[in-house]
């Protein structure tokens, strides 16, 4: 039995179920990746308190784990391409559990970053690996909408670490170690990552590029119409051809100027993603909401109002991205998340601490969520995507998420040391000014990629940064 999906093309039940069932296992990735990324929110004050943080030592365990992301993201598409990427996922499951136990049972500050750290690897590992084997199982008219999920997992594992973070909080606060049980769910969707991709196929586009094309056409089989993993297999082969031309790109294309320019580009808009501070806001979040006169449980609670806006945010930044052009979006998000911080710097300073001071930067800080994940974050990694060339592609985008992931470590790092020096409010003043300079460049620099093939955009660009 068949029928019609979207654009005309007809798929079986049972293949769709299953290519279902690959997106929901796969994405369970970018799930690990939302929960460690946002936990640490809610969990820092206690491990504060146990540990003894200082300024320093709360950013360096902060962003130790998002120096393991920008390492992570570097090694795993090489590692990917030759060792494939569902086993590259299993061995990121492993890392998962493996670092979330030892980030639960660390018994100094040194250990905590160490663990962090290796955390971090999956992290970024996670960012590469997952989004590029939903790309190769996805058939061409549903593939932005089944590797979109991914970012809408990320979002949910940050809004299930709020949640439980202010459970937990509410219920054991007063406990020695609270924040250990908080980072030690994380063990769960590990192993139902590992336990799920053992029963999930190989990537058939991997599997093309290695001449394994009797393996490639016996998963197509799986996850399309009958009658259409033949037809399909004819173009993964040339793909395959296609993408070994694409792993010739490296520094030596660079000589070209247009391509330095557009390397350039492409660092500048991973660059401007992350100094909107947005990471201060997912990280440091309970905090900043402590000081602006909630209780430490009532800031808990409240955080998760950044989760849950985080996620319809996305939802509507994927909605968008079909409807409107790239580069307005990018602006719309910057002034948006610019001006939310202005603000929230200027209440700091003008109202009284108390509840409705409190009240008021919540308010700021959902509206600055807003902006950013239903504009700035959704065009980044789509724009990243498409600005390079084919036998670039693959090397340009890893430069930017180099860049991108190092940015933000250095967000993760020195924020609570900012603030600590010059208080909250000249923290995002900070923000504001880098803000103002994002704009700029974004008005200026960015290309619309919006409508146009990737080979009419790469003749575009070759024009106009020749």
């Amino acid at each position: 039995m068949t029928h019609v999906k979207e654009d005309g093309v007809q798929t079986r039940p049972q293949t769709d179920r299953r290519l279902r069932l690959i997106t929901i296992v796969a994405t369970f990735g970018g799930l690990l990746f939302g929960y460690d990324t946002g936990v640490v929110n809610g969990a820092l004050p206690y491990m504060k308190a146990d540990l003894g943080l200082s300024a320093f030592t709360e950013g360096l365990v902060t962003s130790s784990l998002l120096l393991g992301a920008a390492l992570g993201a570097v090694c795993t598409g090489r590692l990917a391409d030759r060792r494939g990427r569902r086993r590259m996922i299993l061995l990121l499951a492993v890392v998962f559990l493996v670092g979330t136990i030892g980030c639960s049972v660390a018994p100094d500050t040194a250990v905590l970053v160490g663990c962090r750290f290796v955390l971090g690897l999956a992290v970024g590992g996670a960012s590469v690996a997952v989004p590029t084997y939903l790309a190769e199982v996805s058939p061409a008219q549903r593939r932005g909408r089944l590797v979109t999920q991914n970012e809408l997992m990320i979002v949910s594992g940050q809004l299930l670490a709020f949640s439980c973070n202010a459970v937990i909080g509410n219920l054991f606060g007063e406990t020695g170690g609270v924040w250990r049980w908080m980072l030690v769910i994380a063990t769960l969707p590990a192993v139902a990552l590992w336990l799920g991709m053992l029963a999930m196929p190989e990537s058939p586009r991997w599997l093309a590029s290695k001449q394994r094309f009797g393996d490639a056409l016996e998963v197509l089989r799986q996850i399309r119409p009958a009658g259409r993993a033949e037809a399909e297999l004819a173009e993964v082969r040339e793909l395959a051809a296609r993408d070994e031309e694409a792993k010739r790109g490296g520094w030596a294309d660079l000589t070209a100027p247009w391509l330095r320019r557009l390397v350039c580009i492409g660092i500048g808009i991973a660059i401007v993603q992350q100094i909107t501070g947005v990471n201060s806001i997912m990280y440091y979040g309970t905090q900043i909401l402590t000081d602006a006169g909630f209780s430490a449980d009532a800031a808990l609670t409240a955080n998760i109002a950044n989760g849950v806006i985080s996620v319809a945010a996305t939802f509507v930044g994927i909605y968008l991205l079909g409807k409107k052009n790239r580069r307005p979006m990018l602006l719309t998000g910057q002034v948006g998340t610019t001006s939310a911080l202005l603000l929230i710097g200027v209440f700091s300073l003008l109202l009284p601490e108390g509840i409705g001071r409190a009240f008021v930067i919540l308010a700021l800080t959902v509206t600055f969520l807003a902006f950013q994940q239903g504009a700035i974050s959704p065009v980044t990694w789509l724009m990243l995507s498409e600005i390079f060339p084919l036998r670039m592609r693959g090397f340009g985008f890893g430069v930017c998420a180099l860049v991108l992931w190092l940015t933000n470590f250095a967000v993760g790092l020195l924020f609570p040391v900012l603030v600590d020096a010059i208080h909250i409010s000249g923290t995002f003043f900070i923000f504001v000014a880098l803000g103002v300079l994002a704009i700029t460049f974004v008005a200026r620099y960015v290309p619309e990629t919006r409508g146009r093939s990737l080979e009419k955009l790469e003749r575009e660009l070759h024009a106009r940064l020749s």
